[in-house]
This record gives C-alpha cells, structure tokens and sequence, in this order.
C-alpha cells in the first residue's frame, strides 16, 4: 500500500472518529483509528490543525468529484447521477464536513481557499441543465446548488445515524433533487 492510501484511509479514519468523538483527544482519536498518538502527533500536531486537515483534504475530494463528474460534458442528468455518485463515495468526508463545517466568517481563510470555486462549479453546473432544458429554471442555479449540497449531506448523515438504508441512497438523492417530495397528481373529480 502506498503511502498516500494509507493516509487517505488514516483521513477517512479520523474524519469519522471525530465525527463519533466530537471532544476526543490525538490520543483518544489515535486509539480510535489503531494508531499510536506519536503516528497522528506526526501527521498532525493539534485537534485544530487535523480539522484544517480534513477540510482541506474534503475540499481537494469534492472538486475531484465534481472533475469526475462530467459536469461540462455529460446530459445534464447523467452528470448530476454521477455527481451524486462521486459525493456518496467519499461519504466519510461529508459527514466529518456536516458536524465541523462553521459560516464563512469563522472558518480561517486557508480553508475557505481550498474550497474556492466548488459552488461556482455546481452553479454554472445548473445554469448549463436549466439552459438546455434539464432542470426547472424558476429556481436560481445557486439554489439548485444548496439544495443539492442539503439533499446530499442530509441523506448520508441519515444513513450514518440508522435513520435509513444505504441501499438505493444515490437514486433517493437524485429522486429528490429533480422531483422533490410531491406526489403523483391524482385525478379529480368533475
């Protein structure tokens, strides 16, 4: 194994860790992941530089995602079922981004940074659907972006927490994202 998967899965590890043990200590949380705390004193010095860490690493895995995605390329739902797809796979880094994530003015400037251009991304995504037709165009692409961002971040955390089953979780984001929670009209009577 090289050493960047095995940091990758020592991230994915303490992502979650912390995610479980929200006031864990390095040496709690290097318990937690199966390494010595000089391992993750090592990788990482302080509980604030491993969520830097983390977010940064988050942010570098979700623009790998949206690149994966086919966003420029690919029919409009295709790319937004591959979006979904790729968001689910690193789903360990989402649910660590849902418990950690603060409002922009109190995240420090090098992790807003590391996150510069992820919503321009899926905006400019959604104007490309809305403009061809895909999606609804009485919902501003940025908004299509928050909801997508909310439908994804709230499935996985649900799923994580027992609320509902992994199985079928892309198809229910995606079953969300382009239909909401309405149901099929029915007819009325004349």
């Amino acid at each position: 194994m090289s050493d960047d998967a095995g940091h990758e899965r020592l991230l994915i590890a303490l992502s979650l860790a912390m995610v479980d043990q929200p006031r864990a200590t390095l040496q709690e949380l290097a318990r937690a992941v199966g390494v010595s705390k000089a391992t993750l004193y090592r990788f990482c010095q302080t509980r604030d530089q491993l969520v830097t860490r983390l977010m940064t690493h988050g942010a570098q895995v979700m623009k790998q995602a949206l690149a994966n995605s086919q966003l420029d390329s690919a029919p409009p739902r295709e790319a937004l079922r591959n979006l979904i797809e790729q968001h689910l796979a690193h789903k360990e880094l989402a649910v660590f981004l849902v418990y950690h994530w603060k409002p922009d003015t109190e995240m420090q400037p090098d992790i807003m940074d590391s996150w510069a251009g992820y919503l321009e991304t899926l905006d400019a995504f959604f104007l490309r659907g809305q403009r061809e037709g895909a999606f609804r165009v009485d919902i501003p692409a940025a908004a299509l972006s928050e909801l997508l961002t909310a439908v994804l971040t709230s499935m996985v955390d649900a799923e994580r927490r027992g609320r509902i089953a992994r199985l079928g979780l892309a198809t229910m984001a995606e079953q969300m994202v382009l239909h909401g929670i309405a149901g099929e009209p029915t007819a009325t009577a004349r």
